[in-house]
């Protein structure tokens, strides 16, 4: 598991730690900088779902720092309590964001339609096709290299989904800085800019996730190649 092809995975563990500091700074910077409008991220979140006619897609207090996410599953947009509540850049920024996909599922927005059909499959290769690979490295004999390519096709799927996911999240990040603008909600210049940040700091963990799952797929790649 540590051996020399390691080394690909090192540029995409610097960047992750990277991306997860810049996220929480970003956040926490702009948690200071309070909206004009005075509207709380729940508030923005709810007429953003009823001016999309999404009337049936409720807002709801989650548990956790940063654990804000739309369910496609239920229908149901969760927003943390800081944002739920906070009325900061940084809080109308993520509701509209989430917001954003909600109306992308509303629409059948493809690249979100393709990832949730394919999420079960990528949720299975995440775990189990790392796992099945080095099982048959490790143990080797008839079944190894069946073994081995089970886990890379599982695990292709998992990085199919990581790639799927960065389109996805910009759209959404893009829908929301337009509609926080068009309907007021954030005043053009320092209120979006700063909204505009967060988000882009946000964006920056996806990006990592997938560069990470790519690398890794490489790294399975090469290791089956040379173990021919």
């Amino acid at each position: 598991m540590f051996d020399a092809t390691f080394i690909l995975l090192i540029p995409a563990i610097i960047f992750t730690i990277y991306a997860q500091f810049k996220v929480k700074s970003t956040f926490n910077k702009y948690l200071n900088h309070h909206a004009s409008s005075g509207m709380t991220g729940a508030q923005v979140a709810r007429e953003l779902l009823n001016r999309s006619n999404l009337y049936n897609v409720p807002v709801e207090l989650t548990p956790g720092d940063l654990s804000d996410h739309y369910d496609p599953r239920s229908r149901v947009l969760r927003l943390s309590s800081e944002v739920y509540h906070g009325t900061s850049l940084a809080s109308l920024g993520v509701a509209a964001h989430e917001t954003g996909h909600a109306i992308q599922h509303a629409q059948a927005y493809a690249p979100l339609t393709i990832r949730n059909g394919i999420f079960p499959i990528a949720s299975l290769g995440s775990n189990l096709g790392y796992f099945l690979f080095f099982i048959g490295l490790l143990f080797g004999g008839s079944a190894s290299g069946f073994l081995i390519d089970l886990g890379i096709i599982l695990f292709s799927f998992f990085v199919f989904f990581t790639v799927l996911t960065l389109p996805v999240e910009f759209n959404a990040s893009n829908r929301a800085l337009v509609l926080l603008a068009n309907y007021g909600y954030l005043r053009q210049g320092e209120e979006l800019t700063g909204a505009k940040k967060v988000l882009n700091a946000a964006a920056m963990t996806y990006v990592a996730a997938a560069a990470t799952a790519i690398l890794n797929l490489l790294r399975m790649f090469l290791i089956r190649g040379r173990d021919e």
